[in-house]
């Protein structure tokens, strides 16, 4: 099997639903998708149907909605297609209420004291905006996922993900309000977007069930150091050891299986250090993905006889592992609003939006600084390589001359054409500048065309940042 037949082949994706969907149906839940307008109940038991068909038809027995409570990962509880009948034997059945609500016992979630112990009620509801995809274990289990959120009885979010799609809605919301008093009349949806860079260490599964203080923290809490550290720089971006480049292999399998675009891997900078980075995608999904890439990451290293650490600071004297956020917004019709242009300074729409999220990164580093916190992270932050665990903005030098004179109401003079960096070498390239350069310390320094938010942990889940 290819690689574009294999991506995507386990995800109730466009493609499967236009294939197994009435063409009306498919119109009703992607103007659902689209535009947030609730989904009638006939077109839900549609969508169940064939969900379960294509579930069925993939080696999938039971079904489940799949969530993110505050716990920092997934939970899910499994159910069966099958309905018994009257002759002693069953059928498989999945209705459009069984798809659209699921009611796990919430009692013994983390509410952060939204709720009294003995209220247990809590309820899923279908997220139509993330598709549902199928998980595979070793033994060949199959598993219909349906994303959820997850809330009490009287609506209080009880999850990651219910928090994230009120922000997202407000921001496209005002996003879009500022558009239209700019003159934009025809863009429609403003979306944010990420590409969650992934770190993480190996280790031999010998090794490590030989460490009770990795077994039981993730963390090493003694012994001496390792006789090479990171001392030559050698390892970042080295030749991949082949037993490392199985495991990213089999990785980049059940990721692109169930939809999610791998694209980079390499050595990190610490000994045993790695990392992966997807294609970025709407921030909603990404952080389901994001959320599959840590358990897959995890249970593809047992296949081959190693273990996946996740903690921000396993080894002292080393890099920690982050996961460094890639985040813009973008309209329904292919704008990117952080992007500057060739000439930034003329560039009004980018300089009203730019100036906003400086404004709103000033006004709440708290908040930011807050989502990051951790007992693992904290060890990282302001350690080797990891920014500061103080909140900055890094513009690069020609946006910080721009914003700073219109401020003052200077003029700002023009840079003119695209500049060109000469490396010197007649056989080589003259490659095109950019407008800035990229800023290793700041925890949210803009790369170009988005801002690359660099606090956030390893293990942390990408929704709260």
């Amino acid at each position: 099997m290819t690689v574009p037949e294999l991506f995507g082949s386990n995800v109730f994706n466009n493609k499967t639903m236009k294939e197994r969907l009435p063409k009306e149906t498919y119109k009703a839940l992607q103007k659902t998708i689209n535009t947030g307008s609730t989904l009638p109940p006939d077109v839900a038991s549609v969508v169940a149907n064939a969900m379960k068909d294509w579930a069925i038809e993939k080696g999938a027995s039971h079904y489940t909605h799949w969530f993110q409570p505050l716990t920092g990962i997934t939970a899910e509880k499994h159910d069966s297609f099958i309905s018994p009948t009257d002759d002693g034997g069953v059928i498989m059945e999945f209705s459009g209420k069984q798809l659209i609500q699921g009611e796990p016992d919430a009692s013994s979630f983390p509410s952060g004291g939204l709720r009294v112990t003995f209220e247990a009620r809590g309820y899923t509801a279908w997220d139509c905006t993330s598709p549902a995809f199928l998980k595979e274990d070793e033994s060949g289990d199959v598993t219909l996922c349906i994303p959820t959120a997850f809330c009490s009885y009287k609506g209080e979010a009880l999850d990651k993900k219910t928090p994230l799609l009120r922000s997202m809605n407000v921001v496209a919301k005002q996003a879009l309000r500022v558009l239209r008093a700019m003159g934009n009349t025809t863009s429609k949806i403003v979306g944010s977007t990420v590409g969650a860079e992934q770190e993480y260490f190996l280790v031999e599964k010998e090794y490590y069930l030989q460490r009770l203080d990795l077994m039981t923290c993730g963390r090493s809490l003694f012994g001496a150091p390792a006789p090479k550290g990171q001392e030559l720089e050698d390892q970042y971006f080295g030749a991949i050891k082949d037993r490392v480049s199985a495991y990213m292999k089999d990785l980049d399998i059940e990721l692109w299986k169930m939809g999610i675009s791998s694209k980079t891997k390499h050595n990190e900078v610490a000994p045993a250090q790695f990392e992966m980075a997807p294609v970025f995608t709407t921030t909603n999904m990404a952080t389901d993905h994001n959320q599959l890439v840590m358990e897959t990451m995890q249970k593809v290293a047992l296949r081959h006889g190693m273990v996946c650490l996740l903690h921000e600071k396993p080894y002292a004297g080393v890099n920690g592992s982050g996961k460094h956020n890639n985040w813009s917004l973008s309209t329904d019709d292919g704008i990117n609003l952080l992007e500057p242009g060739q000439t930034p300074e003329d560039n009004a729409q980018f300089l009203v939006f730019i100036s906003a999220l400086v404004k709103a990164v000033d006004t709440h580093a708290d908040i930011l600084r807050a989502t990051c916190g951790s007992s693992g992270n904290d060890h990282r932050l302001g350690a080797n390589e990891a920014p500061p665990a103080i909140i900055s903005i890094f513009l690069g030098q020609e946006l910080s001359d721009v914003l700073e004179k219109l401020a003052k109401g200077e003029k700002i003079c023009k840079k003119g054409a695209c500049q060109t960096l000469k490396i010197g070498v007649d056989s080589l390239p003259e490659l095109p500048m950019d407008n800035t350069d990229r800023n290793r310390t700041s925890p949210f320094a803009f790369t170009g065309n988005k801002f690359e938010f660099r606090m956030v942990g390893s293990s942390q889940s990408i929704a709260g940042p």
